[in-house]
């Protein structure tokens, strides 16, 4: 299955699809890890994995090891946004490791190509 990649680059947003051939580089990858653009298209383009979430809506979690699915008790941060102050509560979260489970993949541009992002996805749709 192909994962969504959504690439940031400062207010804007570009959702993609990996190549099935190309994916099985990006599994293994953690939250905050950066790999080369050219593995999803983008040549000369550095990116950083932010977060993401599963098949089944469940975010990724920087601070849960691995790949698996777990039940934590949660304050604040990705899953999880408390009505009142020193609220908590249990939510199922996912681990911060790229897995075969994930479908889409956010990112963040670190390094710049040779042409910009809207030139390099149009003359890929082509």
């Amino acid at each position: 299955m192909p994962f969504k990649i959504v690439i940031s680059d400062k207010e804007k947003s570009i959702q993609m699809e990996t190549d099935p051939s190309q994916e099985r580089k990006l599994i293994g990858l953690a939250i905050g890890d950066e790999f080369e653009g050219s593995i999803i298209g983008l040549k000369g383009y550095k990116l950083k994995i932010t977060g993401g979430s599963d098949k089944d809506g469940f975010p990724m979690r920087k601070d849960i090891p691995g790949p698996r699915r777990v039940r934590s008790l949660v304050s604040a941060g990705p899953g999880y946004k408390p009505k009142r102050k020193g609220e908590r509560r249990r939510k199922t979260l996912r681990g911060n490791v790229i897995s075969e489970d994930i479908v889409q993949i956010n990112t963040v541009v670190t390094k710049r190509g040779d042409k910009p992002l809207e030139e390099l996805i149009s003359s890929e749709e082509e």
